[in-house]
């Protein structure tokens, strides 16, 4: 008897898996250790002299912050210096080669106090040295902030012993060099140091790497990379193999006391020692510090620094549901006490709304930033020729009317054309409200700090938004308010309305409009400017 057929099997029908949502896609190829970033609330802002905080200072250098005046800590300065100095994590000796420190990157800010965040901790390790070393170098774009941060560095110092140099190419190559180095003449394999810290560009340090005898960064306890988007970018990434291979050791065998004729001493990593006990080979002591308010997510740019198990922190100030997003991307954080305004301008009257805001609002010191030098020059030299026309006119009744009677507003170019003295001068007369604007190329959108900016204007529209982010910050800083004015011109309104959504910062940004009519008691002086202006570049 034939048996019955057996029941087909069934199958559930394939189903397609659900899509990955945006935060998992934001987080595919991102550095492990970034996911695990601490975020450190800008709020945070705790006392210097709290008796229940341990920010592992000694007594002295304590006084010495509370004499600078130093009486609140900044967010990243509260959340670096306990990890440096006091945490689990945390490496005091000079040399470490068996507990080798981990890297660490911070994202916080311009003007939260980034500069203290390191050089405190550095000068609280380096003050128990008692051979002159270089032990720490600071990295920075530009030779205006390189003397910055060495003022800042030569304040900690006071009492220490501790030498702080620089080297950017402002002084002849021989005394640089002598200012650097004790010993030029003697082969020394440990090198040889006058100073303890230096502070330097990019390109004047492999200058010296390649050119000056005895020059060694086997002893570095720290390397502090210090805007670091822009030193890590294309065009001065140029800088880094050398630089690395200068902090990768060459052991060196150790030589029979009786062949040293001369003091020489080598870093323990770079000391060839025999390991008949299993002994791991001894590591670089070298810390790396990267800071910068838009730091990188480039994990092919964070993988050529070679770092060591970095730490990451993040100072931002978002709520705390959206924390996690800080993370995922590239946050371009501001200060909670920037004011951010947009005013979309037709391009003809562009420099107009400019010269009415410089009129009508209660601006002290203002920075207009514009996209090059050429478009720095013709920007003042018109608005020279508007203060002209409307200060000849000032004394009768209709036309101070008009205009309020404002009195004259001092305006100064600062471009990277200007000698090193003459910036100085200008930044003296505008520190002290001589000169109430300066007009200026992106020079002065890093890091340098400008006491009391009380405006930012974004003449020329920034090309990216780090670039709006380092020009926003040189106002608003240290816990001051300030505003930024970005004037907009129409085709390129939608542009800047995309980047600015795209880094999440579109709602903190007020859209401003005016009516054309409250310009109208400036038409005329603006026509006789641009008269005026067109005089001059057609005898040119």
């Amino acid at each position: 008897m034939d048996s019955p057929p057996l029941p087909l099997l069934s199958f559930p029908q394939p189903q397609q898996p659900p899509p990955p949502t945006s935060s998992e896609l934001s987080r595919q190829g991102l550095d492990p250790s970034l996911l695990q970033a601490e975020l450190v609330p800008s709020s945070l802002s705790p006392s210097l002299s709290d008796p229940d905080a341990n920010y592992g200072l000694n007594e002295r250098l304590q006084r010495r912050l509370e004499a600078l005046g130093v009486d609140n800590l900044f967010a990243v300065q509260a959340a670096l210096w306990p990890w440096l100095l006091t945490g689990p994590e945390a490496r005091r000796g000079l040399y470490e080669p068996r507990r080798a420190p981990r890297d660490v990157c911070v994202s916080a800010p311009t003007g939260s106090g980034k500069t203290l965040a390191y050089a405190v901790p550095i000068v609280e390790i380096l003050s128990v040295r008692v051979v002159t070393r270089l032990r720490s170098l600071v990295i920075l774009p530009t030779r205006d902030l390189v003397q910055q941060v060495k003022e800042t560095f030569e304040a900690l110092c006071k009492g220490t012993g501790l030498k702080v140099g620089s080297a950017t190419g402002a002084q002849s190559w021989a005394k640089e060099q002598k200012a650097l180095v004790e010993d030029l003449e003697t082969k020394l394999q440990g090198g040889s140091s006058n100073i303890d810290i230096l502070v330097c560009t990019p390109g004047r340090l492999i200058d010296h790497l390649d050119d000056t005898p005895n020059f060694s960064l086997q002893h570095l306890r720290f390397l502090v990379i210090d805007e670091a988007d822009r030193l890590l970018s294309q065009s001065f990434q140029s800088f880094l193999p050398r630089l690395l291979t200068a902090l990768t050791p060459t052991p060196h065998p150790v030589p029979p006391s009786s062949d040293l004729l001369i003091p020489d001493a080598l870093s323990p990593a770079w000391l060839d020692l025999p390991h008949e006990f299993g002994w791991a080979p001894m590591l670089p002591s070298c810390q790396k510090l990267l800071f910068s308010a838009t730091m990188t997510r480039d994990p092919g740019v964070l993988k050529s620094l070679g770092l060591r198990n970095p730490k990451y922190f993040i100072v931002t100030a978002a709520p705390e549901g959206e924390r996690d997003e800080a993370i995922i991307r590239e946050e371009f954080s501001v200060p909670d006490t920037l004011s951010e305004y947009l005013l979309v301008v037709p391009t003809d009257l562009k420099p107009l709304y400019l010269f009415h805001l410089l009129h009508t609002h209660p601006i002290t010191n203002a920075l207009v930033f514009t996209k090059s030098t050429e478009s720095t020059t013709r920007l003042l030299k018109l608005f020279e020729f508007f203060e002209s026309a409307r200060l000849s006119v000032s004394t009768s009744v209709s036309a101070s009317a008009q205009d309020g009677g404002s009195p004259q507003i001092l305006a100064r170019a600062f471009s990277s054309e200007l000698g090193k003295g003459e910036r100085k001068s200008i930044l003296d007369q505008f520190k002290q409200g001589r000169i109430r604007v300066l007009v200026a190329s992106d020079l002065v959108s890093r890091g340098i700090d400008i006491p009391d900016v009380s405006h930012v204007v974004n003449y020329d529209s920034p090309l990216d938004m780090r670039k709006y982010v380092h020009r926003a910050g040189r106002t608003a800083r240290a816990g001051r308010e300030g505003e930024v004015w970005s004037l907009v011109e129409s085709q390129e309104a939608r542009w800047v309305r995309e980047m600015l959504k795209a880094a999440g910062h579109w709602r903190r940004v007020k859209r401003v409009k005016w009516e054309e009519g409250v310009l109208d008691p400036f038409r005329g002086f603006y026509a006789v400017a641009l008269e005026r202006l067109r005089e001059v570049y057609s005898k040119e």
